[in-house]
């Protein structure tokens, strides 16, 4: 292979990929230290030596030192030569440690975990055009996704988005009658009966254990008594007249999300809303190549596509942008749709009938 190259751009690029490397082996790294309560040990504890933090923890110093000159080498945790202590800077903590935290994000590195174990599969689905269903990924899929979306969800949902829906909140306050299709674990779900104690939920998910985890932390959270957590698909849920349906972060992953929304029209009360929250993303592939857009191209691969492909849809992917949602939501018949608001990194779109 005969190759003009320009050695400045190769070491450029060859810097980037260093980077990358550090980020893959690194993700495990994360997942561990979330797992053996490593950065919840150092939260708020100052600085601290590895043989310190191995003692509180209950694990081995050896491997905590090992673990700590990684995240040092990350920016994770700082490092002070002199006295050979490492400190997570409160800014660190906040993101690693505080479960409820909006910036919460060792979720997500859950997320990775369930991707990287579905390799051997995806391999022969790119071969073979196939899918793989939600279901049939690893468990830490499932909680990493839950503990990845609820910081966003803490930080946003009852603060901005519902306020962002014409009228909605006033009918929450008052009682209203609310689905949440593609449910999960729950979060959204219990977020909303927690701040709406008038208002009677039902979260479907055709996930049956996702569906009984939500069962239990809906009882946890002290909000069971108005919540009904069901299995079933967002084209047969049961139930009509919802003054709300919402779909978080799962409308892109169905297998026909135009027959999504056409029962969502079928079960809404006639002067109800249909509130969507899809990851952020323009319409056109270039509005997207950017560091959100990376992460988001890479997880739809992985798992937002195959999903669809499973059920032999039309796989919209993460990334679909605004005018492919509306193009959805129109043709499942609904008449009016806007964008409600956004983060940098959710859409919040609002449709009528």
């Amino acid at each position: 292979m005969n190759m003009q190259i320009d050695e400045t751009k190769l070491n450029q690029f060859l810097g980037r990929v260093v980077g990358d490397m550090g980020a893959a082996m690194s993700a495990v790294l994360v997942v561990i230290g979330d797992k053996l309560g490593l950065y919840k040990g150092m939260a708020g504890a100052g600085a601290l030596t590895p043989a310190e933090l191995a003692r509180k923890t209950g694990t081995h110093e050896r491997y905590v030192r090992e673990w700590l000159c990684a995240q040092a080498a990350g920016g994770y945790v700082t490092y002070d030569a002199a006295t050979g202590r490492f400190t997570l800077p409160a800014e660190q903590a906040f993101a690693l440690a505080v479960d409820d935290s909006p910036a919460f994000v060792p979720g997500f590195f859950q997320v990775v975990e369930a991707a990287t174990r579905a390799e051997e599969r995806m391999v022969d689905n790119f071969r073979t055009g196939k899918g793989m269903p939600w279901g049939e990924h690893a468990h830490c899929l499932f909680e990493g996704t839950e503990r990845f979306f609820r910081p966003g969800y803490i930080g946003n949902l009852t603060a901005q988005w519902i306020p962002a829906l014409d009228g909605v909140e006033a009918k929450l306050k008052r009682g209203a009658k609310v689905a949440d299709v593609g449910c999960g674990l729950g979060a959204s779900t219990i977020l909303l009966a927690k701040a709406f104690p008038a208002s009677r939920f039902f979260g479907f998910d055709v996930h049956p254990a996702s569906i009984e985890l939500a069962r239990k932390r809906a009882d946890e959270a002290g909000v069971a008594d108005r919540i009904t957590f069901e299995v079933a698909k967002a084209t047969d849920y049961p139930g009509t007249g919802y003054d709300l349906v919402a779909h978080f972060d799962c409308l892109h992953d169905m297998g026909d999300p135009i027959a999504a929304a056409r029962y969502v029209r079928k079960t809404l009360a006639a002067d109800g809303t249909w509130m969507m929250v899809e990851p952020y993303a323009g319409d056109k592939i270039e509005d997207n190549l950017n560091p959100i857009g990376r992460v988001y191209y890479a997880a739809s691969t992985m798992l937002c596509v195959p999903n669809s492909m499973a059920a032999e849809g039309v796989a919209l992917g993460a990334q679909a942008g605004e005018g492919r949602l509306r193009s959805v939501a129109l043709e499942g018949g609904f008449t009016r749709f806007r964008r409600a608001t956004a983060t940098a990194f959710n859409l919040v779109m609002e449709a009528r009938p």
